[in-house]
């Protein structure tokens, strides 16, 4: 049987790295055919001796020599930047796309993956947050299937199958809570990126850890939701749910529930959508119902946690306004993460973005192009009024 031949675009993230671990345990059925990276160039050098994939794709050009350098003799193909990144995907010899980039880059090549008519699987959930009514009108124009990673949006895939056209009256995200669940608004005020990196049941990048910490992670997986699986803002609930065992769950219009259960650990839907529709063996933890005997849940609170209150406004008006939100996110975490702004101080300068950025509404890809760039400049110049703000209020302190 021929082997499926995978793109993983993101291939030394936490989501590349654990595709390879699933084809790592599947080496008769998948093998990598494209390996990408942004930056980390030594993990993609590591990555193509071991697995000889047919091309690499470096983006910042800074470092193509050093790939290249490094790899000369191997019979890989080495290519450099955006525009390589965004070809590549359309090479005959891939048979499915696995999105794995983290952020806005990520639209691009999916739009261009899915213009090749190549199978997606979804791992990138800016792509549908930045440009979701965009993407989801390609994705039907050209006859291409997207497959969910997430967790929770791979959980409702699987409750959804079999299901035909039964009405769903709604879909019901599952969110851990982070590590500032039980936090009082003071003692969010002061919390440190090296305590919001502490995610308590998955093991993330920097990127989405802080995006969950501030549940932002889980507004972008409402709109991811409701462009996935055709359901208005309405019909999407969000329940934080501490254990992390139920991942989503499906309400039928007969009032029945259905969910899908597992360890947290993100190889399970990153094998499902490489596998759909079969199920194959796996040796990934099971649950054990006799450890597992306590599951709860909780509603979110969106005073504290204002992300996830903004994700939906911005949901409900449309248009622009999700790219906004994402361009926004984007600054203000890179900012957090070198220590430029409070964690409170993330959710006032996305807030203050979206009432400042141009809104359109019906836009078109120059437009999200276009409202990405006035995002983050605008998120940038906020970062720096509220950073000097924090810095004087820190000096009259003492």
């Amino acid at each position: 049987m021929k082997k499926k031949q995978i793109a993983i675009l993101g291939s030394t993230g936490s989501i590349g790295t654990q595709a390879l671990k699933v084809i790592d345990e599947h080496r008769e059925l998948y093998e990598p055919y494209v390996l990408t990276a942004n930056n980390n160039v030594d993990a993609l050098i590591e990555q193509t001796r071991r697995y000889r994939p047919e091309a690499v794709v470096i983006a910042n050009k800074a470092h193509y020599r050093k790939l290249a350098d490094a790899l000369e003799g191997l019979p890989v193909k080495v290519y450099t930047g955006e525009d390589a990144l965004c070809q590549i995907v359309g090479d005959a010899g891939i048979d499915m796309v696995l999105v794995a980039m983290v952020g806005y880059a990520g639209l691009k090549p999916t739009m261009n993956a899915i213009r090749a008519r190549k199978p997606i699987a979804l791992a990138n959930k800016e792509t549908l947050v930045v440009a979701g009514e965009l993407i989801s009108r390609l994705a039907l124009h050209c006859g291409t299937s997207i497959y969910p990673v997430d967790s929770e949006h791979s959980a409702i895939f699987q409750c959804l199958a079999g299901e035909g056209n039964n009405p769903i009256e709604k879909l019901i995200l599952t969110a851990s809570g982070g590590p500032f669940r039980t936090c009082t608004a003071e003692q969010l005020a002061v919390v440190t990126k090296a305590q919001a990196l502490r995610h308590p049941n998955w093991e993330m990048g920097a990127k989405i850890t802080i995006d969950s910490a501030t549940m932002m992670n889980k507004g972008f997986e409402v709109m991811e939701a409701r462009w996935l699986f055709g359901v208005r803002p309405e019909q999407i609930e969000v329940v934080v749910h501490p254990q992390s065992i139920i991942h989503s769950m499906v309400q039928f219009a007969d009032g029945a529930v259905k969910a899908q259960l597992g360890m947290p650990d993100m190889r399970l839907p990153i094998q499902y959508a490489l596998s759909y529709p079969d199920r194959i063996a796996s040796s990934f933890p099971r649950v054990d119902f006799t450890q597992c005997t306590h599951l709860t849940f909780e509603q979110p609170d969106t005073s504290r946690f204002r992300n996830l209150a903004l994700a939906y406004e911005a949901l409900r008006r449309g248009g622009n306004m999700p790219c906004i939100v994402n361009a926004a996110n984007e600054v203000v975490v890179d900012a957090f993460l070198h220590d430029g702004i409070s964690f409170l101080g993330m959710s006032r300068v996305i807030e203050e973005t979206m009432g400042s950025v141009s809104f359109v509404g019906t836009p078109e890809y120059e437009d999200y192009v276009a409202t990405d760039t006035e995002a983050r400049r605008t998120a940038s110049e906020l970062v720096k009024r509220y950073s000097l703000s924090d810095s004087s209020m820190k000096q009259i302190s003492k």
